[in-house]
């Protein structure tokens, strides 16, 4: 195994011990996000909507989606829909490689599963630390920002898991699951 995958592999297990407490109360997921990289920057969403963190599975492509949509996983007998969150933001396709995981969350009934770079870590983030996204940001691109945390000397851009699909969207990937 190389290091690039014992590392993402290490970063994973950390991150699904700390999301262990699913049947804890909400008061102790809050504040609490996954962290992920997509190209040079850190991302996060909220804990709550995050249900694991899986290797890359073989996706079998469906015609006719949108190009964000890689297609669907078989995941333990359940399909679920694949997006992968480059293409999703206009960001260039890169090859997946032995860091590259699909963090599965809910949206609503429905479990999709997001392609991301690389899974980095759970953070506490308070509501005090995160500001509004800057009104630069292109509409379009802004709808998916919840908000920016601010860490030390860091920023992770925080993401609004309902916001990554469109009405439309959504109805299309749930009949596919």
């Amino acid at each position: 195994m190389t290091s690039e995958k014992v590392a993402a592999n290490e970063a994973s297990k950390d991150a699904l011990a700390a999301m262990d407490g699913d049947d804890e109360d909400e008061d102790t997921q809050k504040d609490k996000y996954l962290t992920f990289r997509i190209g040079e920057e850190d991302y996060g969403i909220e804990i709550s909507y995050v249900t694991e963190i899986v290797g890359m599975h073989h996706i079998s492509e469906v015609p006719e989606m949108p190009g964000f949509v890689k297609g669907v996983m078989n995941l333990r007998g359940q399909i679920i829909p694949v997006m992968d969150i480059r293409l999703r933001f206009s960001m260039d396709e890169r090859s997946y490689d032995d860091r590259t995981c699909v963090v599965v969350v809910r949206m609503g009934e429905t479990s999709i599963g997001l392609v991301v770079d690389t899974v980095k870590e759970v953070l506490n983030i308070p509501s005090e630390l995160v500001t509004e996204p800057p009104r630069v940001a292109s509409a379009k691109s802004a709808r998916y920002i919840k908000g920016i945390g601010r860490l030390e000397n860091e920023v992770k851009i925080l993401i609004d898991v309902n916001m990554l699909l469109h009405d439309e969207e959504r109805d299309v990937l749930s009949t596919m699951a």
